[in-house]
């Protein structure tokens, strides 16, 4: 979204970061640190009055590795696990949340949801891993540690696709905007998104 910040931009009238974070206030974890980076102000002020802790990551840009150390260590030392949670999934809700931090114990310390047998995000990590976690370097997120580590992962069966839904463009904000009014309305989300693009045509 080069015309803007879209952690900021609005879905529903409500800002698409603001609709995770409110998801992750919705469970029972707690702390729950927002960490920023691009734009930093504009995030804060979306989820201004919400119970969070913020952790700036001024490294953001040497990629998504730094943004994933700077949530870690920010956590205190009594934090036993953790569910990592991605700003522009705003179809995650706080019970799935619970459901991945209650899967951990001390055979499994990785918990990853998954429907039509593909993983998903958010995943949920034991404490013994968080070294591996802030050891990473780059633009990479935490998939090698799965696949390095898989007699220690819980599968948390989901009956529904919120565990891949991210927003990246413009259109699939748009798209996902449609289909939940089209759910309050009950009309077909496909065919409105259509008739709208073949009106712009």
């Amino acid at each position: 979204m080069p015309e803007a910040h879209k952690l900021t931009a609005p879905l529903g009238g409500v800002p698409l970061v603001r609709r995770a974070v409110e998801a992750a206030l919705a469970s029972t974890a707690r702390p729950v640190v927002v960490v920023t980076g691009h734009e930093a102000d504009g995030v804060r002020a979306a989820l201004g009055g919400l119970d969070v802790v913020f952790a700036h990551n001024p490294d953001f840009a040497a990629g998504l590795s730094t943004s994933l150390r700077a949530g870690i260590l920010a956590l205190p030392e009594q934090v036993d696990r953790a569910v990592v949670m991605l700003g522009d999934m705003p179809a995650i809700e706080g019970a799935l949340v619970d459901r991945l931090a209650g899967a951990i114990d001390t055979e499994r310390l990785i918990a990853v949801p998954v429907a039509q047998g593909k993983r998903g995000n958010p995943v949920a990590w034991s404490r013994r891993l968080f070294p591996a976690l802030t050891a990473l370097a780059g633009d990479v997120g935490a998939r090698a540690i799965i696949a390095a580590n898989a007699g220690l992962v819980a599968e948390v069966a989901c009956e529904d696709e919120a565990i891949f839904l991210d927003v990246d463009t413009r259109d699939e904000l748009e798209a996902l905007a449609l289909h939940e009014l089209a759910e309050h309305a009950d009309v077909d989300a496909d065919a409105a998104l259509e008739a709208m693009r073949a009106e712009d045509a």
